[in-house]
Order: C-alpha cells, then structure tokens, then sequence
C-alpha cells in the first residue's frame, strides 16, 4: 500500500456566504419599528498551512475534494449570521502549490507558512444596513456571494541540505543510515528505495539534514524509470553527492561512467548546475571495489571533484565525509540571503480608474454590451432578481458607478442587450437609460415602478422565436410528394 505521495491534484471550495435577511422589526405600540434585517456570515475559507509533523500528501490522495463551511443567513431583530469556519489543510514542508496550467501560485516553506487556496463568498446585507433616508423600509436584501471553487495541484520538494544522488543500489539508503539515525529499507535488489527518505547529521557544532534520492537511471529526467518523479527532490537541496558502486557487478558499468550518466540526467532536468558536488566511492569493504576505488579516483581529482571512499557497512571514512558535508552547508547557508520581514506593500488604485470595463461584442447575431469588473460582477451575484425592488436597487448602483455613462460613450441605446459577466455565466438584461431612483418612484415594499414599462428588445427576441417555432411548425407539418 502506498504510504508516500509528492504529488495530488486536489480540488477546494471555500463556503458560501449566508444570505441578508429582510425583516421589519413588529412590537406592540411600535407601529413604525423599521427594518431589522441582519447581515449574513462570511464563508469560511481553505487554507493550506505548512505542518512539520506532516511527510507526505497521501490524504489528499485518497479525499482530494475538501469543502470549508458556509455563512449562516441574517435573522430578524438584527441577528448576523455566524461565518463560516476555515479550512485547513495541513501540508509538508516545501510544497508548491500550482494551478492546472502549471503556474506556481505558491511555495510554501517554513513551519507556519500558509496560503489562502480559496477565498469564502462574502455575507449579503440584511435591509437593516441597506436602509436609507430615501428608501427607510427596504423589502430586499443583498444574497451571499458563492464561494471560490478551484483545481490546484500540490507538489512536494523535499526540503534538506544534502542530497544523495546515484544508481539504484549503490548505497545510498546503507549510507544514511549509518550518517543518520534515519531507518530506510535497504536489499540488495534495484529500486529497493520508493520514496525520499530524511535523515538528520550531527557533524561538530552542524547540524543538517540528509536526503536519499530513489535511484537514477539513464532517460531519468525524460520520465524514465523513477527519476522524473524525484528530481524534484533535489531542487532544494544544497549540496549533491554521487554515491557510486565500485563493487557493482554489471560489466557494462563503472564508477566513471555511473557520474557522467548522472550529471548529464541532472543537466537536463536543469537548475542544479551551480551546487557544490562530492563523490563518495561506496564499498570499499569489498576487495574488488577497494582495488577500483584506487584506479578511478585519480581521474575524479582530476575532473576537480572531492573524492571519499566509504564503506557503510564497515563504518569506514564516515567521519571525514560528514564532517566535509557539514563544512558545505555551512558555506552555503552563509551565501545564502537573509530572509527579511514581510513588508507590507499597499498599492491603491489610481483615482481615475472605474473599476470596469465597457466592450461592443456580437453574439448570435446581435450586438452585446459586456461590462467586465469587480464590483458590477459582485453587485449581479449578490442580487435577487425574482424582487423588483433589489433589481432596481442594482441598477441605481450600476448608474452611482458610472456604467451607464460608459455605455452611452460606448453607443448604446434603449433596448441594446447588456450583458455583466464573463460568457459563460452573465447576467443578460435590455437597458434603458434612467435616473437614480427617488422617494417619489419607490412603491410597495419589493416593488420598483421602473419594471412596470415594456422593453422592447425583450419583446423583438419573442417575437424573433414565435416566428422559428411556427417556421419548425410548418416545416414538420409538410408531406412530400
């Protein structure tokens, strides 16, 4: 059974928010009590934070939907509803976080590091707060924003100072288990090592971690064998050590040519050509492996490469190589730059920007204003059209923000189709050029008289598609010859 996952595609939903409550507060001898609609609660978001006690993504491997909690709707007499709680979703250490495309959105490092992968709908607004001198007795409230729904995939990249790169059984898992106290299965068979495995070195006053990288094999960084899925592994890492076998028993192999594979694998994948390397020449316990550790490792100085001979199971030339190790990742923890405090950036918006966008399109044949932004897109989805009075409300928001100004510049006229949103999912209406509502033009509660006038372009697309369906009517009715 898998117990070791580095990468899932998950798929989060932050809450809904709750929906506004239009109420108006009813008590003996208070005939005028007002509206007590009450707002309602936010949706609760999904959070990825990173945990050291979490190794792996193997729960979102096996639940890969995660939902956070709805808002409560507002009640009467003034009652907000509650928010949603926050999801959050425990992650390892050096995952990133992608979206489907590929782009990093995200990378989380260090205990406590979190992101916010989606973003609860905001609560709507009971009539309680929408209640103005000139509309004291709204009979509407604004809905809840839906919550984000999004596909994201996580990957993890091991995050330590060493990484022990080589063949598969060329003692990479023996090697850190005698540097560390790390406990990986170790056989004398290829691919024994699955999973990255951790270890941690004590070497003087260094402390530092260790990682074993699951064997490589030539055409690795093209998906072959193991290797594409653990390079990742090594982008982090500090320092790369080959591991090579000098007691292999494979004729068409040698330590040489083992380290060329390996660093032409590892040129490909790219990104690791500026690490500090040593080459470990693992086995010398056996005969022949000592006899061929002697022979190339005058080459390998030659190439400008630390050479160590090493024996795991004899405990040979152990303490030099952590102790070179150490002295490694102290250079390059010290070439490393600080890390400062997060500064906070607040970058307002120009004073002349609208906030939204105005554009001429043809869709089916006719033309379409399509307003895009935040705030016309936000004030759709927060609305009930099924009131007459929270339709108009919108429209005197629309008009407060500038849109029908734009779209007379634009050149629509009475009756043109606007349409607020992206394609897939907008909000088609006939506009007519209006004026705010006053005191004057308010009616009954939920009532606006402005949707008491016929729209013409609504009628023309009915009288368009009675035409088609006695067209279709006719056609099916007709016998040939």
């Amino acid at each position: 059974m898998t117990t070791f996952v580095d990468r899932v595609e998950l798929h989060v939903a932050a809450g809904n928010g709750g929906h506004g409550c239009a109420s108006v507060h009813r008590e003996k001898f208070k005939p005028l009590g007002g509206p007590d609609g009450g707002n309602g609660g936010r949706g609760g978001d999904v959070v990825l934070t990173v945990d050291q006690s979490v190794t792996t993504l193997l729960d979102y491997h096996h639940s890969p939907h995660r939902k956070a909690t709805n808002g409560k709707p507002g009640e009467g007499g003034n009652r907000s509803g509650k928010d949603g709680q926050d999801l959050i979703l425990p992650v390892p250490d050096g995952t990133v976080v992608l979206d489907k495309a590929g782009n990093v959105l995200a990378d989380l490092v260090g205990h406590g590091t979190s992101y916010v992968a989606a973003q609860g709908g905001r609560g709507g607004l009971g009539n309680a707060a929408l209640a103005s001198a000139r509309r004291k007795a709204p009979g509407f409230a604004l809905l809840g924003e839906p919550g984000d729904l999004r596909d994201i995939v996580l990957e993890l990249k091991t995050v330590a100072d060493v990484a022990l790169v080589g063949y598969p059984s060329a003692g990479k898992s023996s090697l850190i288990s005698v540097l560390s106290a790390a406990k990986p299965k170790i056989a004398d068979y290829p691919f024994t090592t699955l999973v990255p495995n951790l270890g941690v070195v004590t070497a003087g006053s260094t402390v530092y971690t260790i990682a074993d990288v699951p064997g490589l094999i030539p055409g690795a960084s093209q998906g072959k064998g193991l290797g594409l899925e653990f390079l990742r592994h090594v982008e982090r890492c500090s320092v790369l050590v080959h591991v090579l076998d000098t007691a292999t028993l494979e004729s068409d192999r040698d330590p040489v040519s083992d380290l060329d594979v390996i660093e032409e694998e590892l040129r490909q994948y790219g990104g690791l050509d500026n690490r500090p390397r040593l080459v470990v020449l693992n086995k010398i316990d056996v005969p022949d492996g000592k006899d061929l550790a002697d022979m190339v490792r005058p080459d390998l100085e030659e190439r400008g490469y630390r050479v160590f001979e090493v024996s795991a199971v004899a405990h040979t030339g152990l303490r030099e190589l952590s102790f070179a190790l150490a002295d490694l990742v102290a250079k390059a923890r010290e070439a490393r730059p600080k890390e400062e405090a997060t500064r906070i950036v607040i970058r307002p918006k120009a004073v002349d920007d609208s906030g939204f966008t105005v554009t001429r399109e043809e869709a089916d044949g006719e033309l379409v204003f399509r307003v895009r932004g935040e705030k016309p897109e936000r004030w759709v989805r927060q609305t009930d059209f099924n009131n007459d009075e929270a339709v108009g409300y919108l429209a005197d928001r629309l008009n407060r923000l500038g849109v029908e100004e734009q779209l007379m510049k634009a050149g629509a006229r009475g009756g043109d189709a606007v349409a607020i949103g992206p394609e897939d999912n907008a909000v088609v209406f006939d506009w007519e050029p209006s004026v705010s509502a006053g005191a004057e033009m308010l009616g009954r509660r939920g009532e606006d008289h402005r949707f008491e006038a016929p729209r013409p372009a609504a009628q023309r697309r009915r009288d368009r598609d009675a035409q088609r369906d006695e067209a279709e009517r006719e056609f099916d009715g007709f016998e040939p010859f």
